[in-house]
């Protein structure tokens, strides 16, 4: 099942837009951060591995077989501002299960971005893509992100207590998901 929507995806605030060389800068901004990566596998990124991380999203636009990616930015529609960006992970073809992912600026959260651009994200995987479930996962400790995860309608499922270490530490991961059918009988 090859799958390559056609972009941007245009929400009342936000452009969803696949990446380009000139957004590096706007990305190291977040990318390069401390309190951005504390959740992340990696740590901060210096600017020549966002360079590089930029120029592996300009390409990841569809689906050809499971793990590929379709990764975008949000930009914001007034200003032309990249804020952040989400991923939307082919995971298994047989069960039609996809999962999706998400980093924004810390100086444009909490006003609802995250949440309307992961719903466009979730439109495209359950109306274009006729994906059947899609999860979500985050440390325990990101508040922010269960929260939204919850905001989207999306169940809890697991909590995984200390199954891996992570940056040093054991790490407590919740596993959130939602149903095709439950996000259309939601909206």
């Amino acid at each position: 099942m090859g799958f390559f929507p056609d972009f941007p995806i245009v929400t009342p605030r936000l452009i969803l837009r696949p990446f380009t060389r000139g957004d590096v800068d706007a990305v190291f901004d977040y990318r390069g951060r401390r309190d951005v990566a504390f959740y992340l596998f990696d740590g901060p990124l210096s600017r020549d591995e966002v360079a590089t991380a930029v120029q592996q999203r300009v390409v990841q636009i569809g689906w050809n077989e499971p793990e590929d990616k379709i990764v975008l930015g949000a930009e914001l529609r007034e200003t032309g501002t990249l804020i952040g960006e989400l991923s939307l992970i082919w995971r298994s073809e047989e069960a039609r299960q996809a999962e999706v992912g998400w980093i924004f600026h810390p100086e444009y959260q909490g006003r609802g971005y995250a949440t309307e651009a992961a719903g466009a994200m979730f439109d495209l995987a359950f109306r274009d893509a006729s994906i059947h479930r899609i999860f979500a996962r985050c440390d325990a400790r990101n508040g922010s992100s269960w929260r939204l995860m919850e905001r989207l309608g999306m169940r809890r499922e697991a909590h995984f207590r200390e199954h891996a270490i992570f940056k040093g530490g054991w790490d407590e991961e919740f596993i959130y998901a939602v149903l095709r059918r439950e996000w259309r009988d939601g909206v």
